[in-house]
């Protein structure tokens, strides 16, 4: 009844192409619709799982400084009670590098509108200041070529790497490389101190450890190693990633 009394107003023909047209543009409609609801959902589980990387490496580094610093205390109070002044003293000096070193730590996590080559470049001049210890830095990275979780885990091994240097390479200098590659991305840290011993598992010491778990939780390389000129170095590196530059 319905399609007998539209034949006299529209041919049959011209109706079928109405109803196409129509169809066609009500499901382009949708699915802009559900793509752009998919985009935000995926948008908002991605800064959720940044803001979970940032609030658990807070949590980290507020840890370590507790345990730290407890540390200390506890060598203070028996050099105290031994009345060994010159290792008390040095004991406080530790400790307050590693107070303000944790401080700018806290201060360089992941923030709005700065990248992580500004970030690491401020980390690392301050790191110099405080240390005295000179850096030669060579660092290219694009903005917002890696994920917040990831820039949390790369800021991480550079900070594991430099406070290694700080209390056990006795260096004066460190070379550090931080670029992009065709075939992905290349950190490497040198120091002109002491290197390690022969017969000592690196992998066991605290920090290097946390390197290498730092680095597998971003699918990267790692590879430690005395220089043959003196001084260790460490790499890690990555195959070529999905990125918004290609």
């Amino acid at each position: 009844m319905r399609h007998t009394f539209l034949l006299q107003y529209i041919p049959m023909a011209t109706g079928n192409y109405y109803i196409t047209f129509l169809t066609f543009i009500l499901s382009y409609f949708y699915a802009t619709w559900m793509f752009r609801s998919i985009e935000r959902i995926n948008r908002r589980l991605t800064e959720e799982q940044s803001r979970r990387a940032v609030y658990e490496e807070r949590e980290r580094l507020a840890g370590e400084l507790h345990d730290s610093i407890a540390q200390t205390l506890f060598y203070l109070n028996v050099k105290l009670q031994q009345g060994q002044m010159e290792e008390a003293r040095f004991a406080v000096s530790d400790m307050d590098q590693q107070v303000r070193q944790a401080i700018f730590n806290l201060r360089s996590l992941p923030e709005e509108g700065v990248s992580l080559k500004q970030r690491l470049s401020k980390w690392l001049k301050e790191w110099s200041t405080l240390t005295g210890i000179e850096i030669i830095p060579e660092i290219d990275i694009p903005p917002a070529y890696f994920s917040s979780g990831d820039e949390v885990q790369l800021f991480g091994i550079v900070q594991e790497a430099f406070t290694n240097i700080r209390k056990h390479a006795g260096a004066k200098k460190v070379q550090i490389i931080f670029t992009i590659l065709a075939d992905g991305w290349r950190l490497w840290i040198a120091d002109d101190g002491i290197g390690m011993m022969v017969d000592m598992n690196p992998t066991k010491k605290y920090g290097i450890s946390m390197i290498k778990q730092r680095a597998a939780a971003i699918g990267a390389t790692f590879d430690i190693c005395n220089r043959e000129k003196g001084g260790l170095e460490i790499c890690l590196a990555s195959h070529a990633r999905e990125s918004k530059f290609g």
